[in-house]
């Protein structure tokens, strides 16, 4: 409801909600919204910036100043202090482990300028998942197409874990052609089609055809472990593939399961594709005690668990 006051003319809105109603009110708190969101943005882009900095420039200062002297155990000390002085003081993002990221970063990427490009569109987490890959061409790789494809950080560890890079045809190349390629990616943003497309030899080792999913491969991949077991010698017996397991209500899937007659125990096969990580112990050791309650028959030995992985 609207009240004209005849003293001064002015407009007196009882409800000052019907104001939001009107198209332009709206438009303008749209507006005014995408401000906000995009300010928020660079704010939150600027500040993952200079956290990436900050911590290349702390990994590199302890690693020339502390590390390079060979009493290893004396700079594991002065890290382990220095973490301690640190998060009294500025919190939790200086823990040892957190220090030794620092360290792993500026000794992977020793050129700043590199890492003052990569860091205006990765954060972090996402250096976290590439610096502690062994092959330094494997880092750039990664680096570089999370750069060009804006991965987030689960993407980019589903893609470390399928193992894009090896399934590429660039990594069949020699080291100096990676590096062009890599150069290339970097310094023009093109893509090359060694970076797009997949190994075809490795494709047609798998039976695999040009398009296929990451279920595809891993079922590929398990049909050639699966046979070059069953060719270790007759003692190996296979028993099952992906075997179901039920526990408290919930189905796990055993990726193969054999019987060794010689050691008269069940074997249970996992494969990961890609490194190997704390849970994956974790998951085999409560496979394990289901087989041994369910499975395990009389005058059999305890199950035996083997986790293979591509790393």
């Amino acid at each position: 409801m609207k009240k004209r006051s005849a003293k001064n003319d002015i407009v007196i809105v009882s409800n000052p909600q019907d104001m939001f109603s009107r198209p332009e009110t709206q438009a303008l708190l749209g507006d005014i919204r995408l401000l906000i969101e995009s300010a928020r943005r660079r704010l939150s882009v600027a500040a993952d910036t200079e956290m990436v900095l900050l911590y290349w420039h702390i990994g590199e200062r302890i690693r020339k100043d502390i590390l390079r002297m060979e009493r290893a155990d004396y700079g594991k000390q002065i890290v382990q202090t220095l973490s301690g002085k640190l998060t009294l003081e500025y919190g939790r993002g200086f823990t040892r482990t957190n220090l030794f990221n620092m360290i792993r970063c500026a000794e992977v990427f020793p050129d700043r300028e590199i890492v003052h490009a990569l860091s205006g569109q990765l954060s972090w987490t996402h250096f976290r998942e590439i610096i502690y890959l062994e092959d330094n061409l494997k880092r750039d790789f990664y680096a570089e197409m999370c750069r060009i494809e804006r991965w987030n950080t689960r993407t980019l560890h589903a893609k470390i874990q399928g193992m894009l890079y090896e399934r590429t045809a660039l990594s069949k190349k020699s080291e100096k052609l990676i590096q062009q390629e890599l150069a290339t990616l970097r310094e023009e943003d093109r893509m090359t089609p060694d970076l797009v497309f997949r190994d075809p030899y490795f494709l047609d080792f798998l039976g695999l055809s040009d398009t296929y999913s990451e279920r595809d491969l891993e079922a590929a991949i398990l049909h050639e472990l699966e046979r070059f077991l069953l060719e270790l010698g007759t003692d190996f017996t296979f028993a099952a593939r992906q075997k179901r397991i039920t526990i408290d209500r919930e189905d796990y899937y055993l990726d193969l399961l054999f019987y060794h007659r010689s050691m008269r125990r069940l074997v249970a096969i996992e494969l990961k594709l890609g490194k190997f990580q704390a849970q994956d112990k974790g998951q085999m050791e409560l496979y394990l005690r289901w087989l041994d309650k369910y499975e395990r028959r009389e005058g059999e030995e305890s199950p035996l668990g083997l986790i293979l992985c591509a790393g």
